[in-house]
């Protein structure tokens, strides 16, 4: 679709540049039509935002060919294909660095497109730009980027100073950011068909490039790697509870000088209590187990949580808690049924309750019917084939190696 008014100019550059695109790269065809391209006269770039919209200046494309806008929408519906403003954000990407992230998505894309025919105009940022190989990820070219040579990093800017590729690219939100063209559902359906058409592609006469085969292949097998979920997961579920504030009258407050009679509270800052239910029914696999009881563990040190850490045995019945210091320390005993509901009542009848329950599970088990009040529940979902926990916990799906 080529939604907008252009200018005053017709729309057919946008209609050619995507003809090109298509039949250069055919495998990209659903994600080039699938994104809604607009005039954005006076911003003097071409950007994409993260709700599948491009905006382009049509009097900085006027000049451009076919080949060479194409290229540049194809190099957009990359940005969203691999989700750089999602990562840009999990990275901690701030206005301040944004550039540098930039820098880094282009590379990624850059690396194997630019040999398939992309004619960007300028001269592109490549990752011998950055002093880096080819095949990395955009995580890797940035943590290079932030370390290269001020000099060396202008040869890339020169390259694409026309582009500020927009919140797509590196996930700052901008001002004329618009409601969504694509809710987030279907964006996803929509990168599932163009990397089946990239795999499908490879399979016959044509062949796709290497990077964005990895990267459609990655999307149809996903390889999670459980452990930065999992920590991800813990840190976001003690933020919320650590980061919460309330009045108390057990310590006045600094005011209470000038309140005369009155008697003030003070604000203070809970230090959450952490428990941890491990499954010990027959079906339990126990190098999982340890594997993954050893890097709660681990994540709760890193917090300074680790003396807060109480763990509670459970079959079908949960046994005493144990405070403990370490994952050695923990008896798991059991070896019946399962029924990680009665675990997660005992952890949230513990004094003091626990702010955040992480249960270790192999899912074969009932769950209560709705989340405890007053307790954050993480469920470690141990195993490929773990059914999975109930919509009010947050879940995790811990493989082997």
């Amino acid at each position: 679709m080529s939604g907008g008014v252009w200018g005053g100019r017709p729309p057919e550059g946008i209609a050619a540049a995507r003809l090109w695109a298509t039949d250069r790269f055919p495998y990209l065809a659903t994600g080039l039509f699938g994104a809604q391209v607009v005039a954005a006269a006076g911003s003097g770039t071409v950007s994409v935002d993260e709700n599948w919209r491009m905006r382009a200046d049509p009097d900085l494309v006027a000049g451009w060919t076919a080949a060479q806008l194409g290229s540049v929408l194809v190099h957009h519906v990359c940005h969203l294909l691999r989700t750089h403003g999602e990562r840009a954000a999990s990275a901690g990407v701030g206005p301040g660095q944004a550039r540098d992230w930039v820098r880094a998505a282009d590379a990624e894309i850059n690396d194997d497109l630019i040999p398939a025919g992309l004619d960007l105009p300028g001269r592109p940022v490549l990752p011998r730009d950055l002093g880096a190989p080819d095949g990395l990820l955009a995580e890797q070219y940035f943590q290079v980027a932030r370390t290269t040579d001020r000099s060396a990093q202008k040869m890339g800017e020169a390259a694409g100073h026309w582009l500020d590729c927009g919140s797509g690219a590196d996930g700052v939100p901008r001002p004329d950011d618009g409601p969504p063209n694509l809710p987030g559902w279907q964006a996803e359906l929509l990168r599932r068909q163009v990397a089946a058409d990239v795999i499908a592609h490879s399979k016959q006469a044509g062949t796709a490039p290497a990077g964005l085969l990895r990267w459609a292949q990655e999307i149809l097998s996903p390889k999670v790697n459980w452990r930065a979920v999992l920590a991800a997961e813990l840190r976001r579920a003690v933020a919320e509870v650590s980061g919460a504030v309330d009045y108390s009258y057990r310590r006045p407050s600094r005011r209470a000088a000038v309140a005369g009679d009155v008697v003030l509270p003070a604000l203070r800052r809970p230090v959450p209590e952490v428990a941890v239910v491990c499954d010990t029914s027959g079906s339990m696999t126990e190098d999982l187990l340890a594997a993954a009881l050893a890097e709660v563990e681990g994540l709760l040190r890193a917090l300074g949580l680790a003396r807060q850490v109480r763990v509670l045995a459970c079959d079908t019945a949960a046994g005493p808690a144990q405070r403990v210091n370490s994952a050695r320390q923990v008896q798991l005993v059991g070896g019946g049924g399962t029924n990680m509901g009665t675990g997660i009542a005992a952890a949230a009848a513990l004094r003091p309750r626990p702010a955040v329950t992480v249960v270790l599970t192999d899912g074969y088990t009932p769950w209560p019917a709705r989340a405890p009040k007053g307790m954050r529940v993480v469920a470690g979902l141990l195993g490929p084939g773990a059914p999975g926990a109930p919509a009010w916990a947050r879940s995790v799906r811990v493989e082997g190696e």
